[in-house]
């Protein structure tokens, strides 16, 4: 109570999302997210660089079964997602409304949510034959070029989309057979951390999607240097974070993925191109005859 005998609510801390649990960030911090009239709605874990350590090896751990999975599970599983994501499209509208946005423009952000979903769930079995060739060469040969994934994939979701900007940089990364350390956007994280307790209750393996809250001038460093990573995606950022991502990432010859000025409620922020960025090409010679 306050002095005047007001009840003060209280607000939720949100954690982050790491190898299927929920875990404090070990630091202990956290920060207060506010709506447009200046109350606190929530307070938001401050991801530390341990936590995204942790993030690297539960992602790193999970690699080679969820790689390893058909590509049709994979489809069966990013579908269950949305499925589970409908059911709770009302929490969402509710988080995306609190966070600034009209009633009708959050129903529109969360329906093409589900959509984009159930868009990757269906190319999971398909990128293959589009991407995949069989190539001539002048020897008693086949030669096929097929795609793996690139393995463990670092996100900077989309800072000025809370939830439609985050799944259409998941979606692609996993549906691929890769698995993702994301961070989510700093200034809208709310759905989020929802969107990790969507992706606990659906049959995504513990560590196919680890997700922080933090600053991202304190993470990025981090995202783009750690030597277990394999590919880095950023989605916001001037030309100076650029350049110190694309030096960072040099280090162990990191893939670098720019998804800058996209309108990620535009139809044409979602195509197979998204899933090749974070896939290798392997080609297999095959000899012919005896």
């Amino acid at each position: 109570m306050s002095g005047s005998g007001k009840r003060v609510p209280v607000a939720k801390t949100y954690k982050i999302y790491i190898d299927g649990k929920f875990p404090r960030t070990e630091s202990g911090r956290y920060f207060p997210l506010e709506d447009a009239d200046g109350a606190v709605i929530a307070n938001i874990c401050r991801g530390s660089r341990k936590d995204f350590r942790n993030s690297v090896v539960a992602a790193r751990k999970a690699l080679d079964g969820w790689s390893a999975a058909s590509a049709y599970l994979r489809g069966q599983i990013l579908y269950r997602v949305a499925e589970m994501l409908e059911g709770r499209s009302e929490q969402f509208v509710a988080e995306l409304c609190l966070q600034g946005l009209s009633r009708r423009k959050a129903r529109n952000e969360v329906e093409a949510s589900i959509d984009r979903l159930i868009y990757y769930a269906g190319w999971s079995d398909k990128y293959q034959q589009i991407f995949s060739a069989v190539n001539p060469v002048s020897s008693s040969h086949f030669n096929f070029s097929v795609l793996e994934p690139t393995g463990v994939v670092a996100v900077l979701a989309p800072n000025d989309s809370s939830l439609l900007g985050l799944i259409s940089n998941i979606a692609p990364v996993i549906v691929g057979g890769n698995t993702a350390v994301v961070l989510a956007s700093e200034k809208l994280p709310l759905c989020a951390v929802s969107f990790a307790e969507v992706l606990h209750a659906s049959d995504v393996p513990a560590g196919v999607v680890n997700l922080l809250t933090g600053f991202r001038e304190e993470l990025c460093g981090q995202f783009a240097s750690h030597m277990d990573v394999n590919a880095v995606i950023y989605c916001d950022g001037d030309v100076e974070v650029a350049r110190s991502i694309q030096e960072k990432a040099a280090d162990n010859i990191k893939r670098v993925i720019a998804r800058v000025d996209n309108d990620w409620s535009d139809e044409t922020s979602q195509n197979p191109y998204l899933i090749k960025e974070t896939q290798e090409t392997k080609t297999t010679w095959h000899p012919i005859g005896s």
